[in-house]
Order: structure tokens, then sequence, then C-alpha cells
């Protein structure tokens, strides 16, 4: 099963009903993203997933990246590079409830793939994975096990009117 259809089948149908569009944050950000980092944050963006991790959309990301992208520069012990809008930044595309901060490093070639800041372990996390099957494996409790709740199912999805 594709990646994309098991986010579909853990967390529901979408609140946001379709995709909305990221052409202000790709041009806000100075960069074209892969279209299924587009799909998932269109769809799944700007939500709470089980009262535990925020993921931006295009209502956020923006913000919160200039927002990180600063914190950033004026120093961070352990995020080692910059965030977009800078050139060759990471994009910071999501949180958790106890201050994890999400990103995906481009490593070329348009393959993007996950990194953490774990607040509560102090260090930086690095995957393999692109944002969908690693956000799949955590939400199945194969990925980030021994960093990430014990999820009850179903999911469910915060949204604010």
């Amino acid at each position: 099963m594709r990646s994309a259809a098991r986010l579909e089948d853990l967390l529901g149908v979408s609140p946001r009903r379709a995709a909305r569009g990221f052409e202000d944050v790709e041009a806000s950000l100075g960069v074209s993203l892969p279209e299924d980092v587009k799909e998932c944050c269109s769809l799944y963006g700007d939500v709470l997933i089980s009262d535990f991790i925020f993921l931006f959309g295009p209502e956020f990301m923006v913000e919160k990246s200039l927002w990180m992208q600063e914190l950033v520069r004026d120093g961070h012990p352990v995020i080692p590079g910059g965030v977009l809008p800078d050139a060759g930044g990471m994009l910071h595309w999501g949180h958790t409830l106890e201050g994890d901060k999400f990103f995906l490093v481009d490593r070329g070639a348009g393959r993007w793939t996950v990194s953490a800041f774990r607040r509560n372990w102090g260090d930086w996390y690095e995957s393999d994975d692109a944002l969908v099957p690693w956000l799949v494996g955590v939400l199945e409790g194969t990925v980030g096990a021994d960093w990430m709740p014990e999820w009850t199912r179903p999911h469910w999805l915060e949204v604010d009117a």
C-alpha cells in the first residue's frame, strides 16, 4: 500500500477536504518542495494529530519557519544547520507538544529526509525516510518508538475553527 494511502487509513479523511495550494509557501521560502510534502502538509497541515504532533500547512509554515530561522541564527546548541528561507536551509514542518522540532533536509535530487531536534533527549535525530513514510511509521509505532508516545487508535485530528 502506498504511504499516502496508509496515512489516510491512519488519520481518516482530511478535515481540509481538498489539498490547499503551496505556491505562496514555496515563494516565501524560496524553494520547490516535493509533491508528497505539499500534498501531506496541505491535507493534514495546520492540524494537531492525536494531541501530540502539530503538522504545519499553508497557514503556519512560513511564520514558523521564520521564527525557527531566527532561533537557529542566534545559535541553537543542537540544531546543526540553517532553516528556510536561508539558502540551503532545512524545512521546519512541525513540532510535538513536548517541544521536539521536525525538519526536512534536502539531500539533493529531490530527496528530502526527516530530521528532528529531540528536546527531552537534547540531541539531533536523523532518518533516511521522506516525510510521509516517516509519519506513517511514527503513527503505526514502528518508527521513533523510543521517543514517541504509545499511540492509541484510532488517531484523531484537531483543527482550529
